[in-house]
């Protein structure tokens, strides 16, 4: 199979576990308050935007990498790779430091977010490049 039909299909089936994420986010928020200090909501609701809406981004980005580039197939596999490793440790970080940072100091989590960020960069700059090239 083609890296922009096996991509795609992982990115929607992890969008079913941000839908999972709001659900239990809505459960902490409404049924069982006090098992998350407002420290924790922050980060759980920040690592819960950020999946999604790079998730929806990704979809968006295999569009591209398959039709405006012509970059082979091992291009485009090792594109996308980087692209999902950085969304799921761009918003990974995020639940990490909720369980194991403390306020208004850095944790691996914010190193493991901001390493997912330069990620997700390398993988829009190699976009870019493929399109500015085809």
């Amino acid at each position: 199979m083609e890296p922009t039909k096996v991509y795609p299909i992982i990115a929607l089936l992890s969008l079913v576990t941000v839908e999972y994420g709001g659900w239990a986010l809505l459960s902490f928020i409404t049924n069982r308050r006090g098992q998350l200090s407002e420290f924790q909501t922050g980060f759980f609701r920040a690592g819960h935007a950020h999946a999604g809406v790079l998730l929806v981004l990704s979809l968006v980005y295999f569009v591209y990498l398959g039709n405006s580039t012509d970059f082979a197939d091992s291009t485009q596999w090792i594109a996308g790779a980087i692209l999902l490793a950085g969304v799921l440790a761009q918003s990974g970080g995020f639940f990490l430091h909720l369980t194991v940072g403390e306020s208004g100091r850095g944790s691996v989590g914010t190193r493991l977010t901001r390493t997912g960020a330069l990620l997700i960069a390398v993988a829009l700059v190699i976009l870019a490049i493929g399109i500015g090239q085809a």
